[in-house]
């Protein structure tokens, strides 16, 4: 590289360390002071309190990522272009692309490094911090699922109306063989229990109706409890809130592999999540990209006017993602391309403003 690639370099990944420095403490200061009183409510001890804010820094680090690149990248660009740097560079034969180059870099080398800790290490991290959260701020409460569907093998497919996680006791259960398209048998009760002894659930108040071509048997058993041995456990009703985020790039795709094999409804919660952690290391290119071609032209308004357009754009850009991702989570269908749709919309963004700018 040359001494112009680690002169930009090396302002360009400065600036954005520092910015995220500086906004990730004053939001654990703000964090502090608002559960300060839970802290001292529950007596938690210094260590356990300290543990939780260096497993938080990282996640809020990460979340405000497209924020500080942005900032980084328009800051260093005005201050260059304030001191006429920029006029010097390319008036020195530089090609504009050529002058993009270091900048591209820097933002390649946050890309992986976010890409990194979103896929394993800050997962490991929420773990500790969401325990921390559900035993102190129950901000992470379990809930109980409502007309609960999985399948339970290749043709034993369960209903459950409610499942109560504490008592772990289900209503209106329903258990269907489904055989080439075809029902072969219905088991059916009232009530379903865990029985934590013999791994089991405990069946009531049940009947069974038995298929067989136009024909159909009937047996109830109202005073008669059954143990049934399922591929079904009462973690399976429950689901932490934000547990996609606990879980790493490898164990979130084992985990949507076994929920795709038990058809759980929720299952597109954690394939949202699988698309964002590949996604979001490109918003880093995008943004730089912007950030840098927004502001190099001299500004009258100087450099505090292209930081507060840098700060609109980049606050844009949150909301939008923000939106998409509600949208996917509704199950409207495409979700790839909904959560791709901020990174498409500023990639063309991008490109206008490319053309635009003097060169």
């Amino acid at each position: 590289m040359k001494r112009l690639d680690w002169y930009i370099l090396r302002k360009f990944l400065i600036t954005f360390f520092f910015v995220v420095l500086i906004l990730v403490s004053v939001i654990l200061i703000i964090t502090y002071a608002e559960r300060n009183g839970s802290f001292i409510e529950h007596h938690i001890p210094a260590h356990q309190i300290l543990g939780y804010f260096l497993n938080f820094a990282p996640y809020i680090a990460n979340i405000i990522t497209p924020i500080t690149v942005f900032i980084a990248a328009t800051f260093v660009t005005s201050r260059l272009a304030s001191h006429t740097e920029i006029v010097a560079i390319l008036g020195s034969g530089v090609s504009y692309f050529r002058f993009l180059r270091p900048f591209l870099l820097g933002a390649t080398v946050i890309a992986l490094v976010s890409f990194v800790l979103t896929g394993w290490v800050i997962p490991n991290a929420n773990k500790s911090r969401i325990l921390f959260e559900l035993n102190y701020f129950n901000t992470g409460v379990r809930k109980a699922e409502k007309n609960f569907h999985i399948k339970v093998s290749p043709v034993h497919y369960v209903f459950v109306n409610r499942f109560n996680t504490e008592k772990q006791v289900g209503t209106n259960f329903t258990l269907e063989a489904i055989e080439n398209k075809k029902l072969q048998w219905k088991l059916s009760g009232k009530s379903i229990r865990w029985d934590a002894e013999q791994s089991a659930w405990l069946l009531k108040d049940w009947n069974l109706r038995t298929i067989k071509g136009l024909e159909e048997q009937y047996l109830y058993e109202p005073n008669r409890d059954t143990l049934l041995v399922l591929n079904l456990a009462p973690k399976d009703f429950e689901q932490a809130k934000n547990m996609q985020e606990t879980l790493s790039l490898d164990e979130l795709n084992d985990h949507i592999d076994d929920l795709r094999l038990k058809g759980a409804d929720h299952t597109p919660i954690f394939e949202i999540e699988r698309i964002v952690r590949v996604m979001s290391p490109f918003t880093a290119l995008i943004l730089t990209f912007i950030g840098v071609t927004l502001s190099s032209k001299k500004s009258r308004g100087g450099v505090g006017f292209q930081m507060a357009l840098g700060f609109l754009l980049a606050f844009i850009f949150i909301i939008l993602f923000m939106t998409t991702r509600s949208i996917a989570r509704a199950g409207s269908g495409y979700s790839v391309l909904i959560i791709w749709l901020p990174n498409i919309i500023f990639t063309i963004l991008a490109l206008i403003i490319y053309r635009l700018v003097p060169k």
